[in-house]
């Protein structure tokens, strides 16, 4: 009469662990660099809100707003937004509570004129598209969104 296997024996406990723990070690630190990149991405919702307010304040007043308030720009500190600030066609997002690498450095929004080369010099001119920066080193580039991986 045989003997049927009554379970699983050590050598293939031990295998499961292995290849659970290879799996943790990958999929923690990719895990976190998706939280930091999600917390980047609310201080970029932040700016892209406020670029709105600013691109219609500049087409109907023909000048730049004094400051983020006369702009229509939310200032209010959020869990991840530290100040926000409006300063001649540029809005400027200060970073808290998402890595001590990027925290209170800036995410930057530059309104750009006709000609794309140039910032926008005056208040007359037309924004024909936005440039977005940091002052955060090329290591911590990753967690910023792709069109923002750039020196300011």
């Amino acid at each position: 009469m045989q003997k049927k296997q009554a379970g699983f024996t050590l050598i293939e406990l031990m295998i499961v662990v292995a290849i659970i723990g290879i799996l943790a070690a990958v999929a923690i630190p990719a895990y976190q660099d998706y939280l930091k990149r999600s917390k980047i991405t609310e201080v970029a919702a932040a700016a892209a809100a406020c670029k709105t307010s600013l691109s219609e304040y500049i087409a109907s007043k023909n000048a730049f707003p004094a400051s983020a308030d006369f702009a229509g720009c939310s200032t209010q500190e959020t869990q991840y937004v530290k100040t926000l600030a409006v300063t001649n066609g540029e809005i400027a997002v200060e970073i808290q509570k998402v890595d001590t690498k990027v925290d209170a450095k800036h995410l930057y929004l530059t309104a750009m004129n006709d000609s794309a080369a140039s910032v926008v010099a005056a208040a007359g001119d037309s924004i024909a598209s936005w440039k977005c920066g940091t002052e955060a080193g090329a290591t911590e580039y990753k967690f910023f969104p792709a069109n923002c991986r750039q020196a300011k």
